[in-house]
């Protein structure tokens, strides 16, 4: 880790130990064999992971650490995982199973389910807008669009809509291509993430048409889960072990490369989320051999 962040024109050093300045715990640990991948936060200090071994969810307390299964999986992966705060439930993407769950963030009831694809395909994250939730297919060229009712109803399958990728995006077969999602700072857009190829595209969500982002020569390698907090994007390079912080122009067409964060805590992390003053950052451990006996946590930093 300390050979890939040193090639990189500016990576900080931060410690989880940094991140305390409420008391609360700077690592949760998660169960040994969880396998996790996905972390999400909403409204309470509460975070939610899912395990890419069988799609478990389980829930930890951000001020104590403790956690407990909050739903059982289906036998098939969770991956991206979000938090509809106004409405109390957790979106879920099912990765090789095709789908996606909502599940009552309280007791864990799965609420609905939904069918996406059949054969090669990963569907890997998921972002929340107003009027609908839209998941990435890291196998194919497209979106997938689950709508919301006006108060947020949820729809039926029929519902389901397939928006292709068109433009400057293009899909390599077999790798990991289209990954971490979230929407513009001006709502219009959805910025994907490219993994294999390091770059950042703008969506339009009506057309489908792909926009390469303007980085400014920079490219992000490994680029996996993104958070944004207005015109600051945040995306984690998971086999670096980095965290990069990006400034982005209103409509999501350019961004600039600020600076690039590691720590002593990161095991490949996957995708990030914030709670006040800390970013936490699921370690999904991709380079470690997995066993019923792996260990596995998420590791708190300081926000910058």
């Amino acid at each position: 880790m300390a050979t890939l962040a040193a090639g990189l024109s500016a990576a900080f050093l931060v410690s989880p130990a940094e991140a305390r300045p409420l008391g609360h715990p700077g690592e949760l640990a998660l169960p040994a064999g969880f396998q996790p991948e996905g972390i999400a936060i909403g409204a309470w200090p509460t975070a939610y992971f899912g395990s890419r071994v069988d799609g478990r969810i389980q829930q930890v307390d951000l001020r104590t650490g403790k956690g407990r299964l909050l739903s059982p999986g289906p036998g098939t992966p969770s991956l991206g995982i979000k938090v509809d705060s106004a409405h109390g439930r957790l979106f879920v993407a099912g990765g090789t199973g095709g789908d996606a769950r909502v599940i009552d963030a309280r007791d864990g009831t799965v609420l609905a389910s939904y069918r996406f694809a059949d054969t090669d395909t990963f569907v890997n994250d998921l972002v929340l807008t107003r009027d609908a939730v839209w998941f990435t297919d890291s196998r194919k060229p497209v979106l997938y669009r689950l709508p919301l009712g006006r108060h947020g109803e949820l729809p039926g399958q029929d519902a389901v809509r397939t928006l292709p990728l068109t433009g400057d995006l293009v899909v390599v077969p077999g790798a990991t291509n289209v990954n971490g999602i979230v929407t513009t700072p001006d709502g219009e857009g959805l910025l994907i993430g490219q993994s294999n190829t390091g770059q950042l595209f703008r969506a339009d969500p009506t057309t489908g048409v792909t926009e390469a982002v303007d980085l400014g020569g920079e490219a992000l390698p490994s680029n996996d889960g993104q958070l944004r907090e207005g015109r600051r994007l945040y995306v984690v390079q998971n086999r670096l072990n980095l965290l990069a912080k990006l400034e982005l122009s209103a409509d999501g067409r350019t961004a600039e490369v600020l600076e690039r964060r590691t720590s002593p805590g990161f095991d490949v992390p996957a995708t990030v989320a914030a709670w006040r003053n800390r970013f936490y950052l699921v370690n999904a451990r991709f380079t470690t051999p997995p066993e019923p006996t792996t260990t596995y946590n998420a590791v708190a930093v300081p926000k910058f």
